[in-house]
């Protein structure tokens, strides 16, 4: 293999053995008899070959199939023409790896690449004394200098750069009207559901007045721009659908238990009962604003975070506070509820300070990070918080040109 290939150069960063030993019980249980156990680097190396080329999780195994260099990333001892796993356990990859477990993966990767760069400079700086040679101590000095002086604090050494971001997820933008014909359709189904097996004792199906529901959806979607009172009377409707069909859920429940349901169709079903109840909320209310507002079925977890961005003013997605430090970039929060990233500067602070040793030299923010309490939180500990002070500009063109330059020298 070239040694100058980009996933042969990536095996050789990623700290394997500690991936192997820290997640390895996760992959070693078996579903199925007989079938191989699983290596931690196989999981997380298709995972990270999976982000990197932005492909699905079929065309993912059919490319690690027929590249040798992905297979040697992925830590086989061979080339081999067969899938070394089926794309269903790509899922499975997902759910053990947990978002903590990447972080403190990229952790890893950024202490190990540090830790490399001060040993390169301690050699040089070692090598630099040898020729310079050793210097007697002056008399009457201690042999050993350092303990003639109290310990120092370590000085403040690079910078830190930090923002917040909206990590936006692959679903359509959700509207009332949508979001209930949606939770309309399920009902229908999970009444199939439970209606078949006690079928022979019902004759008649339950009425749910499908092709009326649809319709009444088809009228409202069809339009362009619908007025306010037309979107109200069609949400109305399907309120009414939605109502109707949980009515008649709750009473073949009786007859046919919902542990029958599969597990997709029961937790829609959960989903739809919150939903069902924010919407008739604000309908009965006339509001357009709820607390923990879903706007998707299939992922209820997802809030809109509104960002005031000219191009989009509210994303859905999780809002990521990240740190920037010499290229590398560290998550240090990730919520699915829209947070101010402003309080996320002190721990952030303070994780540098963990990873480094040292407090940085400077920090980079925007204006929502520069209050009062970071700012004295910089202060104290001699961290220079870049950007215009509060207040009003100081009178002296000196202290502005002097604040403007530091500014300036600190982003470049």
């Amino acid at each position: 293999l070239n040694k100058d290939n980009r996933w042969v150069q990536l095996a050789q960063i990623i700290p394997w053995w500690k991936v192997e030993e820290h997640y390895a019980a996760t992959f070693k249980k078996t579903t199925a008899k007989g079938t191989k156990p699983l290596s931690a680097r196989l999981a997380l190396g298709a995972l990270i070959i999976q982000q990197r080329q932005g492909t699905t999780d079929r065309e993912t195994v059919l490319q690690i199939t027929e590249n040798p260099y992905m297979q040697y990333f992925l830590g086989l001892p061979a080339f081999q023409e067969k899938s070394p796993f089926h794309h269903s356990m790509m899922s499975i990859f997902r759910k053990r790896l947990k978002q903590r477990d990447i972080n403190q993966i990229n952790e890893w990767l950024v202490m190990q690449e540090h830790q490399e760069a001060e040993s390169e400079h301690q050699d040089s700086h070692n090598h630099d004394d040898t020729h310079k040679g050793q210097q007697e101590p002056p008399a009457g000095s201690s042999e050993n200098p350092a303990e003639s002086r109290p310990e120092e604090a370590p000085k403040n050494q690079g910078k830190l750069l930090l923002d917040a971001t909206c990590a936006p997820v692959d679903m359509a933008y959700p509207t009332d009207i949508s979001l209930l014909n949606q939770a309309r359709e399920k009902l229908e189904l999970i009444i199939d559901e439970l209606y078949r097996p006690i079928r022979d004792q019902f004759n008649v199906k339950p009425k749910k007045y499908r092709q009326t529901a649809h319709k009444a959806y088809l009228a409202i979607a069809k339009q362009r721009r619908p007025g306010a009172e037309w979107r109200r009377k069609a949400v109305g409707e399907q309120l009414h659908y939605i109502r109707r069909d949980l009515r008649t859920i709750k009473n073949l429940a009786a007859q046919s238990p919902l542990t029958q349901l599969p597990p997709s169709h029961y937790r829609y079903l959960l989903v739809i009962h919150e939903l069902y109840r924010q919407q008739d909320w604000m309908y009965q209310n006339r509001e357009h604003r709820i607390n923990d507002r879903i706007v998707s079925l299939s992922q209820p977890h997802v809030r809109p975070i509104v960002r005031g961005k000219a191009r989009t003013n509210v994303e859905f997605g999780a809002k990521v506070a990240i740190s920037l430090v010499d290229g590398d970039a560290l998550i240090e929060k990730l919520g699915w509820d829209n947070f101010n990233e402003g309080k996320t500067l002190q721990d952030s602070v303070e994780a540098y300070r963990k990873r480094y040793g040292y407090y940085p030299e400077a920090v980079l923010a925007d204006t929502l990070y520069r209050n009062r309490k970071n700012r004295a939180f910089c202060k104290a500990r001699h961290i220079r918080l870049s950007g215009p002070k509060l207040g009003r500009r100081p009178k002296d063109k000196q202290a502005r040109k002097t604040d403007r330059r530091v500014e300036q020298c600190d982003f470049k």
